[in-house]
């Protein structure tokens, strides 16, 4: 239960980086079956900045999105702007990839921020290192981000927004142990496994998971950041994980790539020219009702904005549809002969 309304879980939370699902609008993604959206603190503290956020209504008001919504804390940033950020134990210093001014994000400033934009749950400033990073520099990491997370939990005013610990420690699991330790006693509404889908192999995450999920309260969403694939999500479901997030759907659906119970479908690929099915015959979202495939190919190869539209919404919907599917199949206590049948389907590409 948010301030928003309440997220049936597991869930899948599309991407609004910049306050937008790119290409869709509210009412497509509730109409897609979407719950909770997702946005990013570095990047709005950047643009617009928080304080103008704020003033228009804080994200609800400024995206038009009455659901609920989580920030992260800009912490993958110090991954994936590695090149752009100095980072000490007070804080991390980016330099904008917009203008080049500088955004300091310490602990206290990422809560800041974030209790400016008024999300439903909230995200503690961590550090992820890479995953063939030294196994001194991601201790080194492990330990700043439980530092850190004291200091994002003393500095948190607000009651109404629920703020999440997030584990890290690489590939290591006894890394993992460390990091889940520090952050128990800090009593968080939710905790999240970070640091995954940085370049490890699918078999190492799901290890991982195995190990790390059963030390991660159970009455607590367990929140699983930036994952992943259909596959992914129902290996990492299987292992307790309530919670997702990841630019996959509307990333692939902008490249002409589509999600379907029969597996991947490529669009441009010529052998869809003539084909008057829909793209996937077992989905009921709007683009599979309306649409032959035939035309949906002919949008990329027209190169019409329509196209990319279309498959995110497509996309967006089946990942909402299989989370819904999985929680019909964990209530009916049947979630390992689901997967095994989903997984046998998903094995074809076109």
């Amino acid at each position: 239960m948010t301030p928003h309304g309440t997220v049936e879980t597991p869930a899948f939370m599309p991407v609004g980086t910049l306050a937008a699902v790119k290409g869709l609008t509210p009412d497509q993604l509730r109409a897609a079956g979407a719950q909770m959206v997702l946005a990013n603190t570095y990047h709005l503290a950047l643009r617009p900045g928080a304080d103008v956020v704020a003033e228009l209504g804080g994200l609800h008001g400024f995206m038009g999105w009455d659901g609920p919504i989580l920030t992260d804390s800009g912490g993958f940033q110090v991954f994936s702007l590695a090149k752009l950020a100095q980072l000490d134990d007070e804080q991390v210093v980016f330099r904008s990839h917009i203008d080049g001014s500088l955004l300091e994000l310490s602990p206290e400033r990422a809560v800041e921020i974030q209790q400016q934009l008024g999300a439903d749950c909230i995200m503690c400033l961590d550090e992820c290192p890479p995953s063939d990073a030294a196994p001194e520099k991601i201790k080194a990491a492990v330990d700043r981000t439980t530092r850190w997370a004291t200091r994002c939990r003393d500095a948190q005013t607000r009651d109404d927004q629920a703020l999440f610990g997030i584990v890290q420690g690489g590939t290591d699991l006894s890394l993992r142990e460390r990091s889940a330790e520090g952050l128990l006693p800090l009593d968080f509404a939710g905790y999240a496994v970070g640091g995954l889908s940085v370049g490890e192999p699918p078999p190492e995450m799901y290890r991982i998971l195995d190990g790390t999920v059963p030390m991660l309260p159970t009455d607590r969403p367990r929140y699983l950041m930036g994952v992943g694939t259909p596959t992914d999500l129902l290996e990492a479901v299987s292992r307790g994980i309530d919670l997702f997030d990841c630019v996959m759907p509307t990333r692939n659906g902008r490249n002409a790539t589509a999600f379907t119970s029969g597996g991947v479908v490529r669009l441009r690929n010529k052998k869809h020219q003539r084909e008057s099915a829909p793209l996937d015959p077992e989905c009921d979202c709007y683009v599979c009702k309306q649409f032959s495939l035939g035309y949906l190919r002919h949008l990329f190869i027209a190169r019409e904005m329509l196209g990319p539209i279309l498959i995110s919404l497509h996309n967006i919907a089946y990942y909402q549809r299989l989370l819904r599917d999985l929680r019909k199949a964990i209530q009916s206590q049947t979630v390992t002969e689901f997967r095994s049948v989903r997984l046998a389907g998903w094995n074809v590409s076109s």
